[in-house]
């Protein structure tokens, strides 16, 4: 009997095992190599596309070999190979190591938004600049300022002057999706709109929304204590380096941190669904009231909604309400009509976005591929979702 057994299991095991592989493969990209040499200037991203329909299953597919120390770590020269063995897989060969890591986006498209910005719950309780040298109003590069709040500081010390730029909240249901004629405005000390500066970000939802999401604060410049209170002074004194915009009174000082941000993404599918009232696109940077690919968007969910560095949505324009004008008849307005006379239209994919930098309710993303514009209030969906 066991030996009557045998070669079934192994027809069963066979049988299985090209259910399994066959699944994967339904997600191999038209026309993929079986085998990539790795180049510079590629990102992890096009690379996952030229073997995946669906660049975000990378990790489902990625088998590395065992001596490699970091899976994720693809260099030029690198060759990747598409594996047939119990599942489809891509095995790594390695290059000679003489150039650095590929990323999944170039960093130089994100730069600023890693270095110069972050997102907080206030602002006001940080320590600020009082006072400027010589009275003036405003204090560049190699003049000093004078701070409040930093009572223990030392001579030597770091800090990066920092100013509210944005006050992210969610979107208000009732308003239009999709907005038009108002850039953003940078915020003053006390986190009202300061009108006639602009930010990084050309536009934003506008004001009248829901949830508060948080402050955004912007880099202005970094400074160096040079002394602190001494005699009668009420201050800590600290030069401005020569390296960013004028500091004015009001601007806000935290201590320079080593590394807080990620260099490294690795996409993939969020862990949990998002939820679909909330995740929307919140701002845009550099257009109007839509962006396309390689375009900076924020999203309105963050590490507390369990989003990390690397997280791939999918962006959707919410379905319009018609009226039937069949059944309800031409003559009266939409307003007048009740809901049994409208039909929700189906929402409509627009692009992928994938997370780069992550706070507790905010994210920002880039814009990794698209068939028409993103949108201001468009919708954060799973990337695997159909409507």
């Amino acid at each position: 009997m066991a030996l009557m057994l045998k070669p079934l299991r192994t027809v069963m095991t066979a049988a299985l095992l090209t259910i399994a592989t066959y699944g994967v493969a339904a997600e191999l990209a038209g026309g993929h190599p079986d085998t990539y040499v790795v180049k510079k200037g590629d990102t992890l991203w096009d690379i996952a596309g030229r073997f995946l329909k669906k660049p975000w299953l990378w990790p489902e597919i990625w088998q590395a070999n065992p001596q490699v120390k970091n899976p994720h770590l693809i260099f030029p020269g690198d060759v990747l190979s598409l594996a047939y063995l119990d599942r489809v897989a891509v095995k790594q060969q390695e290059g000679p190591r003489q150039e650095a890591p590929i990323n999944a986006i170039p960093l130089s498209e994100v730069e600023s938004f890693l270095k110069d910005l972050r997102v907080v719950d206030e602002f006001e309780s940080l320590p600020y600049v009082v006072g400027l040298e010589e009275d003036r109003l405003r204090s560049a590069g190699d003049q000093l300022v004078y701070a409040k709040g930093l009572d223990g500081a030392t001579p030597g010390q770091r800090y990066l002057v920092v100013r509210p730029s944005q006050r992210f909240q969610t979107l208000d249901p009732d308003r239009c999706c999709e907005p038009s004629g108002r850039r953003a405005q940078t915020l003053d000390f006390r986190g009202q709109r300061n009108w006639g500066t602009e930010s990084l970000w050309a536009y934003q939802l506008p004001p009248g929304g829901g949830e508060f999401l948080g402050y955004e604060l912007a880099k202005v410049s970094t400074a160096t204590v040079t002394r602190g209170i001494v005699g009668d002074a009420e201050a800590v004194t600290l030069l401005v380096d020569n390296n960013g915009k004028e500091v004015r009174a009001g601007d806000r000082l935290i201590p320079v941190e080593a590394q807080s941000y990620d260099l490294q993404f690795f996409p993939h599918a969020p862990a949990q669904e998002p939820a679909v009232e909330k995740a929307r696109v919140i701002a845009i940077t550099d257009m109007v009231s839509s962006g396309g690919t390689r375009d900076v968007v924020a999203l309105s969910v963050g590490a507390a909604d369990g989003v990390d560095n690397g997280t791939v949505f999918s962006v959707w324009r919410q379905g319009s309400i018609e009226v039937d004008r069949v059944r309800a008849g031409i003559d009266r307005s939409p307003d007048a009509h009740s809901r049994g006379e409208k039909v929700k239209m189906p929402d409509e994919f627009a692009s992928h976005v994938m997370v780069f930098r992550t706070f507790d309710k905010v994210s920002y993303a880039l814009v990794m591929d698209g068939i028409r514009p993103t949108h201001l209030g468009y919708r954060l969906k799973h990337p695997d979702a159909t409507n």
